[in-house]
């Protein structure tokens, strides 16, 4: 007697299909109007030194790139890295491609997050980012036009004591996001200012400060859950 097995398909859902197709978009969209953006920002030197021959020497620039690169080469693998997690992938793509990840889109999109109760890494959480990260840029825009236009003016006419306020708009920030993680997990919180304080006033180089405080943190933590869970295991 010969028994013929069934064989199924695992079923996806339509969200899981839905959500497919939105990062599939995502990507097509990400590439294209970044590839665009980086066009767009070597078109003008490629003009100035080719066009109209104001080319200042391949060793001059090589320089300056390597000069460059020794202070902030680190960061160009440790912010999309470490910063995933909340983005997600729309939101990566939406935050290098406007800018000021650290101080605007970030934080909004993890304020955002907590406001609708998203996790990072969900799809709720990746939306929330999106969403979150689209209005802040356009919130950004429109001011930075506004300040084009006559912002200059505006800070002169302020007294000097508001303007050298500006300084701790950006602490102001960070110490925000730090509080609002620090609620959850108080002992993660004590790790992460040690370690800021140590990469502010130990001998680290500018260039790994936010390499350590990223890093340092993560493992602290993973250190800290491990031995949580080896001592409820016991």
């Amino acid at each position: 007697m010969v028994v013929l097995e069934r064989h199924t398909t695992p079923t996806v859902s339509k969200s899981e299909e839905n959500f497919t197709t939105f990062h599939s978009q995502a990507h097509f969209w990400g590439r294209l109007t970044i590839w665009a953006v980086i066009i767009c920002t070597i078109a003008v030197p490629l003009y100035l030194s080719f066009g109209l021959g104001y080319h200042p020497g391949w060793s001059v620039i090589l320089t300056g790139f390597l000069s460059y690169g020794a202070v902030v080469a680190i960061v160009w693998f440790v912010e999309p890295i470490s910063y995933y997690p909340i983005l997600g992938v729309s939101g990566t793509y939406l935050a290098f491609l406007t800018g000021n990840i650290g101080n605007m889109c970030l934080p909004s999109a993890s304020i955002a997050q907590t406001i609708v109760k998203a996790e990072p890494g969900t799809r709720k959480g990746e939306v929330t980012a999106t969403l979150a990260i689209s209005a802040a840029s356009i919130v950004n825009t429109t001011m930075l036009i506004a300040v084009i236009l006559g912002g200059s003016y505006l800070i002169n006419a302020l007294p000097e004591a508001i303007r050298d306020s500006f300084n701790f708009v950006l602490p102001a920030i960070f110490g925000g996001v730090l509080a609002q993680f620090a609620l959850k997990k108080p002992v993660w919180g004590i790790g992460a200012i040690g370690l800021g304080i140590f990469a502010a006033l130990g001998p680290v180089p500018p260039s790994f400060q936010t390499f350590i405080c990223i890093t340092g943190t993560v493992i602290f933590a993973v250190i800290l859950e491990k031995m949580k869970a080896g001592g409820q295991a016991s």
